[in-house]
């Protein structure tokens, strides 16, 4: 038995591809922000030495995040640009399942983005409050 707030929310159908290519993006998000986190654990402690076994495979663990979500990313795009344009789906109840506003918008957005949407330029320590 679905509640009634269910029967009244509009359906927000999009092309499938798309909505899959923004997801595509946000994977290189994703990765690029953990990528920018592996020197600067790096560099802490460095009177631990650096080759201890446990350092190491957090290292290896970050690594292998990047990778996974770049592999994901990629996955997606493959499969994304054989797929028939006409396909849809209701991303109504995805998009509030999403907790984060700025990338709630990005995936909501009927428009593709041509670049990835984290900022290259900001300097280390740059944040925006809420």
């Amino acid at each position: 038995m679905k509640s009634d707030h269910l029967y009244n929310t509009p359906v927000m159908e999009e092309a499938l591809p798309a909505v899959l290519m923004r997801v595509v993006s946000e994977l290189h998000d994703v990765a690029y922000l953990i990528e920018r986190i592996e020197p600067q654990l790096a560099d802490l402690h460095p009177e631990a030495g650096q080759n201890t076994a446990e350092r190491m495979m957090v290292l290896q663990g970050i690594d292998l995040a990047v990778q996974k979500a770049r592999g994901l990313a990629e996955f997606l795009g493959h499969v994304t640009a054989d797929m028939p344009e006409g396909w849809a789906v209701d991303v109504t109840t995805a998009l509030n399942l999403v907790k984060l506003t700025d990338m709630q918008k990005a995936l909501a957005s009927p428009f593709l983005r041509a670049e990835h949407s984290q900022p290259i330029n900001k300097a280390a320590g740059d944040f925006e409050a809420f």
